[in-house]
């Protein structure tokens, strides 16, 4: 659309500025692409304008990377192919440009965006924290469609492209100028209106800067550091592009397995350009865009960034009363964690806990995670300072009536959490949230203690808090909607992706884990080795081992659960013996918070190995094998059960629609990412063989394998998805409708 682009001529310098109406960000469609190439032609022509600027009516936004939606619209490798040589087309139109082109960037500067940007004879940007560089594609399945795999590699260190390429991860401002990739650094402006005023004097520099390119009075001078020219030689042989290709083929198998072909693609394509010049490089580059854009990897993938940017939105509405003050109860891991991630996006906490000692433990780890991100440059001490400041950590109940929400997260024990609800109620103000924090309680029965059960809900986080990305907001049949609207908002603003299930035991997410893990003991009774079990799970595309899972959650905890399970649902959760976790328990094997589990750990767990006391309880609980346990039986008995589990939540209602029990599954218990969630899994496996499977298994290993019923009727309707496409939007069946945002990058 022709209003996304708009230019005017500053004396003998047009500017073209991107501008999205009503949208946070600027994206590259066909339309911003025709429209951008129309002006640019029509400058082009005009003998009164020597130079051109690039520059955003966005303060947080230069370009973010082409439109998701017209990606996911694609129905052939032809179309995308073709979509990606207009993308090289338009952006070489710059780059052969006669009159000097700059680049005014400030906010994110992200796939397409850096490839326009690159192909721009001169790069200014704000030196600030918001303005980023990065090709995100390979966490969609693609790679670079416009030239940034064959410009990137000849304007930054070799190595440092293939690192950005093939991980996706953002280089803030001040690494892009070391780089090369911005040649200009302009200072913000310090004012009332700083980020309008800032893009303003950006926009001034960038024409000043362009008229002296045209006029031959500033000349770009890109020579690196003698080491760095001594490297480049190097890396312009074969024998140092061996070394550096090989090197980073070995770095992507070993953390894919191979499972990802975007990474061994990126890398393919950007060695043709540097080994028979661009014009293959560009054709290769196409070609690699259209085979990715239709591998199974890259929809589940462009499936799972339109979940994750659906349940970063608030589909209850805005909450009467936003919370700004939150109340912790609790100090140990949870507790600590909570308030660390509440504290650095803006709320007040108070976190309380009975015993001191505990306070002071819950103060250091928060101390310890600020400071880290310090050092990685996260934030300057004054601003860890700042955000310090927000703690109020305290044995009583001062502030308490302050807070609009209060999120306990004291033990796992029914008695214990009515105990401290009825305590802390009298002191809270009416209008409070009551939030409790755990892995299997029945949020109501723990709201049976509450004179507003209407205000009480359930915030599942999963561990480590700072660093894991989902939180699970459980509801009762009385929690009112202003009440799931604040839960929401806060996870939302705590960076959280959030979805909303209902109460019911292991709520959504516990019941996947205890059903994998319930078959996990079943398959190490029958022989198989923790190493064995790990690899299967790792090689079908799980990011841990299941056995290691098992130790990282906490032997105790996955005890529980899983016992907490069978008892609630009999059968299904059966086949396996519960008494060897409880046993492991006993003996103190907890896992890695213990340095022993189902391994021992070593330094700071680094090092682990096997633990011959486990091996020899598991001698004593043997059973013998139905069948020979392969690599891919081991697999399906693990992930069928899994998947089984999470289409009867869809069938229960527990979960709303297929797309948050896919983002649940992926974000919240690993579910492997490349298979887009257990419904996605369903719909590229195909219902009917996964049913095949599991009918095998149930007559091999019992009633745990039946399929319910929903599979069941996906099996015997060819026609049915979980996912339908229309038009490159997703629908989703379930009670709300899911509209994806353009604006979310996906998660690093």
């Amino acid at each position: 659309m022709a209003e996304r682009i708009s230019f005017k001529i500053d004396e003998d310098v047009a500017v073209i500025k991107f501008d999205a109406p009503q949208s946070k960000v600027n994206v590259l469609s066909r339309a911003v692409l025709a429209s951008f190439t129309s002006i640019f032609d029509e400058i082009q022509k005009n003998d009164a304008v020597t130079s051109i600027v690039l520059t955003s009516g966005k303060p947080e936004c230069f370009i973010a990377g082409a439109d998701i939606l017209m990606l996911d619209a694609c129905r052939s490798a032809e179309e995308l192919i073709k979509l990606s040589k207009d993308g090289q087309e338009a952006l070489m139109n710059i780059e052969r440009s006669t009159k000097p082109v700059v680049a005014a960037v400030m906010g994110s500067c992200l796939g397409g965006g850096l490839e326009v940007a690159m192909a721009c004879q001169y790069r200014i940007a704000v030196k600030d924290k918001k303005t980023v560089f990065g090709l995100p594609e390979v966490m969609l399945g693609l790679l670079p469609g416009a030239g940034g795999t064959q410009r990137l590699p000849k304007l930054v260190p070799l190595p440092k492209a293939l690192e950005m390429m093939l991980t996706g991860k953002n280089v803030r401002v001040d690494q892009a100028k070391s780089l090369g990739i911005v040649d200009h650094l302009v200072d913000p402006v310090e004012s009332d209106s700083s980020d309008q005023d800032t893009l303003t004097y950006l926009e001034e520099v960038a024409v000043g800067i362009a008229r002296q390119l045209a006029q031959g009075t500033l000349r770009v001078d890109r020579t690196p550091a003698l080491f760095q020219r001594v490297l480049n030689l190097f890396y312009s042989t074969s024998f140092g592009l061996n070394m550096v290709f090989s090197k980073a083929r070995e770095t992507v198998m070993r953390q894919t397995k191979g499972l990802y072909p975007a990474p061994l693609k990126i890398l393919e394509v950007a060695r043709t350009g540097l080994d028979k010049g661009s014009s293959a490089g560009f054709l290769a580059e196409a070609q690699g865009f259209g085979e990715l854009g239709m591998s199974t990897e890259c929809r589940a993938l462009i499936g799972l960034y339109h979940g994750q940017t659906a349940c970063k939105k608030n589909s209850f509405g805005a909450p009467h009363r936003p919370v700004t003050e939150l109340a912790v109860l609790g100090a140990g891991l949870r507790g600590a964690g909570i308030a660390h991630v509440s504290i650095e996006r803006g709320f007040h906490v108070v976190l309380r806990d009975l015993f001191t000692d505990r306070i002071a433990w819950g103060e250091e780890q928060i101390r310890e995670g600020l400071c880290d991100a310090v050092k990685k440059e996260k934030m300057t001490c004054l601003e860890k300072d700042g955000v310090y400041s927000r703690l109020f950590p305290t044995p009583s109940y001062d502030r308490l009536e302050r807070a609009e929400m209060v999120i306990e997260c004291v033990s796992e024990d029914v008695e214990t959490k009515h105990a401290v609800i009825r305590e802390m109620e009298d002191r809270v103000s009416p209008h409070c949230i009551i939030a409790t924090s755990t892995y299997t309680l029945s949020i109501t029965r723990i709201a049976e203690a509450s004179k507003r059960p209407e205000k009480v809900i359930g915030m599942h986080y999963f561990s480590p808090v700072d660093k894991a990305p989902l939180l699970e907001v459980i509801t009762t049949a009385k929690t009112d909607n202003d009440t799931i609207a604040s839960a929401v908002d806060v996870g939302l603003r705590q960076g959280k992706v959030v979805i909303v299930v209902k109460d019911g035991p292991g709520f959504y997410t516990m019941r996947l884990l205890a059903s994998a893990l319930s078959e996990a003991i079943r398959l190490l009774q029958e022989g198989v080795s923790v190493e064995e079990l790990d690899n299967a799970s790792i090689h079908f595309g799980f990011p841990v081992g299941v056995v290691t899972l098992i130790d990282q959650v906490g032997v105790d905890v996955a005890a529980r659960v899983v016992d907490d399970l069978a008892n609630a649902f009999g059968a299904r959760f059966g086949g396996t013996d519960v008494s060897v976790l409880k046993e492991m328990v006993m003996r103190g094997f907890l896992g890695r918070k213990s340095d022993k589990g189902w391994y021992l750990y070593g330094d700071k767990g680094k090092e682990k190995w096997d633990n011959p006391e486990v091996e020899a309880l598991m001698q004593e609980h043997q059973i013998e094998p139905k069948k020979e346990n392969s690599q891919e039986h081991i697999q399906f008995r693990l992930v069928t059960r899994l998947v089984n589990e999470a289409i009867l939540c869809l069938q229960q209602g527990i979960i709303a629609s297929p797309l948050e029990g896919d983002v649940g599954a992926v974000f919240g218990i690993g579910f492997p990412p490349m298979k887009g969630g257990p419904f996605h899994f369903t719909d590229t496996f195909g219902a009917a063989k996964l049913v095949e499977k599991m009918k095998e298994f149930a007559d091999l290993y019992g009633t745990q394998f039946e399929p319910c019923q929903l599979l069941l009727d996906h099996a015997n309707d060819p026609l049915k998805r979980f996912h339908q496409r229309n038009n490159g939007k997703a629908e989703r069946t379930g009670e709300r409708e899911m509209i994806c945002d353009d604006s979310i990058q996906p998660s690093n």
